[in-house]
């Protein structure tokens, strides 16, 4: 338990598994829209990150994007297919970290499904260009920081809370397990 949970009146802290932990992951995915990408990540080491933008949170909680295959992230990603997603959807809330595995592939069917005519900036030749490739981020596990009530009730919670002298921040957080 933190020490500002110590003076928290009420529950602050649910981990979510399942199904729960699949729509926590969708609605702070669509909240954030982009994440950090992390890669090369190992204990007591550097790691790579880059700015990326998900194309779609599936129904198990897999998350999909679309990267080039010559880029740095494809070819660590060969070395070592963990990763983690780091998003953050507002000042206040919808906080998300995940830690999974990619699988990288070359599925047409799936490019199609996940093309947008803007991502032509990265890929010239369009929806067909060899370099594209589908990069299957799967979550084993993570943590989620967020409201329980929406920012409008949070902040005055919050601002109660500091007339009053007593904790009341409207916080969750939690595990995440699919």
């Amino acid at each position: 338990m933190n020490s500002i949970d110590k003076n928290q009146k009420e529950k602050n802290y649910e981990n979510l598994l399942g199904k729960e932990g699949v729509d926590k992951i969708k609605e702070l995915v669509d909240k954030a829209s982009t994440c950090f990408f992390c890669t090369a990540i190992e204990t007591n080491k550097s790691f790579e990150t880059r700015p990326m933008a998900p194309q779609k949170v599936d129904d198990n909680g897999n998350i999909w994007f679309l990267s080039a295959k010559d880029s740095h992230k494809n070819l660590e990603l060969q070395e070592n297919p963990k990763a983690q997603l780091l998003f953050q959807g507002s000042s206040y809330s919808h906080f998300l970290s995940l830690y999974g595995n990619v699988i990288i592939s070359q599925d047409k069917a799936k490019i199609h499904e996940l093309w947008e005519p803007t991502m032509k900036t990265w890929f010239t030749e369009g929806e067909d260009d060899a370099r594209i490739t589908v990069l299957q981020f799967v979550p084993t596990e993570g943590h989620y920081w967020d409201t329980k009530n929406g920012i409008a009730v949070a902040s005055v919670k919050r601002l109660f809370g500091a007339i009053v002298g007593e904790t009341y921040d409207d916080s969750i957080q939690g595990d995440i397990k699919v």
